[in-house]
């Protein structure tokens, strides 16, 4: 019988929270950045997908 161990490798907490840090960015620009955009086709796509996760827009 052969056994396999698996290790998860450790990640630092500067890192963990330098990529929170950049998700929330991108997050809050795809919501508010692409949201309000001039373009009809980019904001009606981006309204549509608000609606679709139950995301309250007006």
């Amino acid at each position: 019988m052969t056994t396999t161990t698996h290790s998860i490798a450790h990640t630092d907490a500067p890192t963990r929270i330098a990529t929170g840090l950049a998700a929330l960015v991108l997050g809050v620009f795809f919501v508010f950045g692409i949201g309000f955009a001039h373009s009809a086709a980019v904001h009606d796509t981006a309204h549509d997908v608000r609606h679709s996760y139950g995301f309250p827009c007006h």
